[in-house]
């Protein structure tokens, strides 16, 4: 970095009292200071114009005025064990604080005797007041009421969001005399598929896998994110790129398992049968899982099946589901209608950029002209809805004490429905990623809008409640991706590269009060994956809030070697490997390594870093020894029961049991830093003989037997 484009002192002050850092300490343990024109581009996505230093300083004014002009903050989110609230009253007038609760009651709030602060704002006096809280005031959302009056005569009134918030959540639940700890399964769901499937797994194959995982003694299964992608081919890969986290991928809803299908005629039935066929035909196939085979085929069955006609308790369920999601609902499934209609322009036409406005008048005219398709794309959602909570249901009653656990991604695809729909929510020109780190040395862009802070604040939170309580209406358990982003995001000005980013910091205690709110209310166990660069200061944080964090075998080091699973954390759900590496088998082998090599992702000469995954993988099994828990002569499959063996000895609540690694898989599911140089999210699981294994497998599976056996009686120390 030139000294030219360092920022001025008025600069970094701008950024800095916009959460944006103007300096970090990097993977590597450097300061990297972060340059003007970053901190430029990432202020003008906040709205703010810092483009000379006269208008950086009137930048900053404002910020520094803002609170002061207004009554009320836009929201406010508490502890039930109390808080504060700052009130900015204007000199000589008196101001009354009343709270309106869900119930619809209504509280008073008094204010204490104090010695407020003031300020001068246009020449009139401003008065901070801090007012307390009430301790009892019951969980959920509020609503704020100041009325500002001089001399009796009302002069401002103000409402805002109040959020009242768990202080902590509950321990995850077990097994009755299992004591405190459980285990459970991770899978990707589309790659597990069954002799039933359409070629890729569905929520019927949830279940099925959450009842034979019950059976071998686990308590969850976690699985990928299920947020729907695109409506229209070729569909996005990545679950962790959707067009939306706040409704649910009809890819994996299983159409025979509709109620209504059961009515179709023989015609009908023999034209489902039919769309399914060409799908049904890749459940085998061991090298990549076609979405778009899968989809089209199911779209067309979707179809058939929707035109049927529903008895008087079924659409009544359906009207309440519909009434209950909104125009949120209603808005979801316009853009599903929008993305078909628009896939269908001739050659050469390009969607209009009015088309890119949900409030603009050709939208509304599509509104109307589509409805046909938006009824049809909000009943997908329906359908989809009750095949997630009867997986839920074969999970819980198989013996489960938690169930499904979902996965939240950090954020959607630029293009897709949440970004068209929410649009004012997100920073423009903007994308989020990681600076570079040990195993992905030149930083990762992952494509996607970041959240605005203040836009945030202003809406009180509502769309990160609504994203949280949709994936929690099902499931027993969230893990969400990447937790550090309710703290801070990795911004990248558009068109640059990862390492030109910086960090922005978004409100924590808001952020992570409105998760445990919600998760408390479904009586959910929140993970948070709080791998990589993160302060030690967030997991003491995290785990103050009953959230669990996470802890990889490979990744917990003490001083200079490998940390010993008795000084895990406790509040953790603690894994062998994660799946952005290889299954065990395939890590213990170096793929890790070899691959990025022949990727081209390595930054530093591929002899030293093959050394030192060598050097690794030596001194782990140098630990199973030392612990006799492997022979001089260990066979692949030993040396891989013998690490989950490992990680039962350490204190945390919760254990992780890759599918990959209990049926022998050697292939990664996704490799960071890339995008078409390898078929990231579409592997379907296979065995290490190279062909595919579905679930029906499973019983006979000796591997799979072995290594789900091994870890639940260690566990359980039987």
């Amino acid at each position: 970095m030139t000294t030219n484009d360092s920022p001025t002192p008025t600069l970094a002050a701008l950024a800095q009292a916009h959460g944006v850092a103007t300096g970090y300490w990097s993977f590597f343990g450097d300061r990297v200071e972060v340059p003007a024109s970053t901190l430029r581009r990432i202020l003008t996505a906040m709205g703010i114009d810092a483009v000379d230093e006269s208008s950086a300083q009137a930048a900053l004014t404002a910020a520094e005025e803002a609170p002061w002009r207004a009554l009320l903050p836009p929201s406010v989110v508490v502890r039930r064990s109390g808080g504060e609230l700052l009130v900015h009253v204007a000199d000589g007038c008196d101001v009354e604080l009343t709270v309106m609760l869900e119930d619809g009651s209504r509280r008073g709030i008094p204010i204490p005797a104090q010695q407020p602060v003031s300020r001068r704002i246009d020449d009139v006096a401003v008065w901070r007041v801090a007012v307390p809280l009430p301790t009892d005031l019951p969980l959920g959302w509020h609503s704020l009421h100041a009325r500002e009056h001089r001399y009796g005569t009302p002069s401002r009134t103000s409402m805002a969001t109040l959020v009242v918030t768990p202080d902590r959540l509950s321990a995850p639940p077990t097994r009755p005399g299992a004591g405190d700890r459980a285990w459970g399964l991770m899978a990707q769901l589309y790659s597990v598929r069954s002799r039933q499937s359409w070629g890729v797994g569905d929520f019927a194959d949830l279940g099925d896998l959450a009842t034979v995982a019950a059976q071998r003694g686990a308590d969850f299964l976690l699985v990928n994110p299920i947020h729907a992608a695109e409506v229209t081919t070729p569909i996005e890969p990545s679950p962790y790129l959707p067009a939306t986290r706040r409704f649910i991928a009809p890819l994996y809803v299983r159409p025979e398992d509709i109620r209504e299908a059961a009515y179709l005629s023989a015609d009908e039935r023999s034209l489902l049968d039919a769309a399914k066929a060409p799908a049904a035909a890749t459940d085998t196939d061991p090298e990549r899982v076609d979405r778009d085979i899968a989809w089209i085929a199911k779209r067309s069955a979707l179809e058939i099946v929707h035109r049927a006609p529903r008895r008087a308790a079924r659409q009544r369920s359906l009207d309440a589901f519909v009434a209950a999601g909104g125009s949120a609902l209603q808005d979801f499934g316009l853009w599903c209608a929008l993305e078909e209609h628009y896939a269908d322009l001739p050659d050469g036409e390009e969607r209009p950029d009015e088309a890119r406005d949900i409030g603009s008048p050709l939208v509304a005219r599509l509104r109307a002209q589509l409805a046909d398709r938006v009824d049809f794309h909000v009943w997908l959602q329906w359908i989809a809805d009750e095949q997630a909570q009867a997986a839920q249901r074969d999970a819980k009653e198989s013996g489960m004490s938690i169930g499904v656990m979902h996965d939240l991604a950090v954020g959607v695809d630029p293009d897709g429905s949440d970004a068209w729909s929410l649009r004012d929510m997100y920073a423009p020109g903007i994308r989020v990623g990681a600076p570079p780190d040990m195993y992905n040395q030149q930083g990762q862009d992952w494509s996607q809008p970041p959240w605005l802070p203040s836009a945030l604040a202003a809406s009180g939170y509502a769309p990160l409640r609504d994203m949280i309580r949709n994936l929690l209406r099902h499931a027993g358990a969230l893990r969400i991706d990447h937790v550090i982003g309710l703290f801070r995001l990795w911004w990248i000005p558009a068109g640059l590269g990862p390492t030109t980013g910086t960090y922005v910091r978004y409100d924590h205690e808001a952020m992570i009060g409105v998760l445990a709110l919600e998760a408390e209310r479904a009586g959910a166990v929140v993970i948070g994956e709080d791998l990589g660069n993160v302060e030690p200061w967030v997991r003491d944080y995290l785990a103050s809030r009953g959230v669990l964090g996470t802890s990889v075998l490979w990744f917990e080091y003490e001083g200079d070697g490998l940390k010993p699973p008795e000084h895990y954390r406790t509040e953790v759900l603690a894994t062998v490997n994660t799946h952005d590496l290889p299954p065990t088998a395939g890590y213990l082998a170096g793929e890790h390594v070899e691959l990025r090599a022949r990727l081209g992702l390595l930054t530093e000469p591929v002899e030293e870093v093959r050394a030192a995954a060598a050097a690794e993988r030596d001194r782990m099994l140098a630990t199973l020894r030392e612990r006799g828990l492997i022979g001089a002569e260990a066979s692949e499959q030993q040396i891989v029961e013998a690490l989950h063996v490992l990680l039962t000895a350490s204190p945390s609540l919760l254990l992780g049991v890759a599918l990959v690694d209990a049926v022998g898989e050697r292939r990664v599911q996704n490799q960071p830093g890339t995008h078409r140089e390898y078929p990231n999210w579409q592997v379907p699981l296979a065995g290490p003989d190279g062909r595919a294994v579905l679930i029906e497998d499973l019983a006979t599976d000796d591997r799979f037997a072995g290594l789900t056996r091994t870890v639940d009686r260690a566990l359980r120390g039987a």
